[in-house]
């Protein structure tokens, strides 16, 4: 009796984890936002920090709820994570550091726009630009050659987002922060929307059974996202990782309720270097191009 009710009680906490999972990730980027601009703390350091602090609870996630467990990464592949990790997080500094200063010449230093209005703004133009880019990157055979990287994995799971080109990941944050600068918006507001992103592109490669519901039509979600890597043409839409509203707009929104790829991983896998293989994937974007290499046709 009692093993039939800890089972129950076991139960019933990963279902409602299932539906409350989103919304607690999505209060901490208000809550966090809030906490920074009020007690002035250095902008940098919180999103380090917000960003090691979101991996960790997905990660924990992961093990509560899984997608599938067969698409937890083994040691081999958390240490080639890892090396991939740090290479994109390194030259990812690197490249913030131009970004950055670019931005604190374009940006005003005060907000033009009550802050309440300039961050839903900024919001929406970033996911914007991102979702152009995203998509330019799956039809433009240069980008597709540095963004198919990503698209070599045969899983997707939270420690594998950070599984880039670095060049793929340092062209596209600096689209995005360099065109919501220069349309004049604040560095405050930047930092909002950094947050949101960061949370956002962690959670839609989570490995995890989660149910945001009509959210799906608003939100990017790991149950849209799966789609997006899935090995058929036909249903791998959905490039806003941000906002799902972009997909509406622009017919890539492929989701249904219940609606799971059959695989993830490259139409064509002989076309990139396998994952394990880092230096080949980073030397990939200059060798000779075949056909195959062309992006997928969304």
């Amino acid at each position: 009796m009692n093993q039939e009710r800890s089972f129950g009680q076991t139960a019933e906490f990963r279902t409602v984890l299932r539906y409350a999972a989103y919304p607690a990730l999505l209060f901490t980027v208000p809550a966090c936002a809030v906490a920074t601009l009020h007690q002035h703390w250095d902008i940098g350091r919180v999103l380090a920090a917000f960003q090691v602090g979101t991996i960790g609870y997905l990660w924990a996630l992961e093990r509560l709820i899984p997608y599938r467990r067969d698409w937890h990464p083994g040691g081999r592949e958390l240490r080639c994570y890892a090396v991939y990790f740090v290479l994109t997080m390194v030259g990812g500094a690197l490249g913030q550091l131009l970004v950055a200063a670019l931005v604190a010449r374009l940006a005003p230093p005060h907000p033009t726009l009550p802050l309440r209005v300039e961050i839903p703004l900024a919001l929406l133009t970033g996911s914007l630009a991102k979702y152009l880019f995203h998509r330019w990157s799956h039809h433009q055979p240069w980008l597709w050659r540095l963004h198919g990287v990503h698209h070599a994995l045969d899983k997707v799971n939270v420690t594998n987002n950070g599984v880039n080109h670095l060049l793929d990941v340092l062209l596209g944050q600096a689209l995005v922060q360099l065109a919501l600068a220069w349309l004049g918006f604040s560095r405050e507001s930047v930092f909002c929307t950094s947050l949101f992103v960061v949370a956002q592109g962690y959670f839609v490669h989570a490995n995890i059974d989660v149910r945001i519901g009509r959210l799906n039509h608003v939100f990017g979600s790991p149950e849209q996202h799966r789609l997006h890597h899935s090995t058929v043409l036909a249903e791998s839409g959905h490039f806003g990782a941000d906002l799902a509203i972009w997909d509406h707009l622009f017919g890539s929104f492929t989701w249904r309720p219940g609606r799971r790829p059959v695989a993830v991983g490259l139409h064509d896998p002989a076309s990139f270097p396998p994952t394990t293989s880092v230096l080949a994937s980073l030397l990939h974007p200059w060798r000779p191009a075949p056909d195959a290499t062309t992006g997928p046709s969304n």
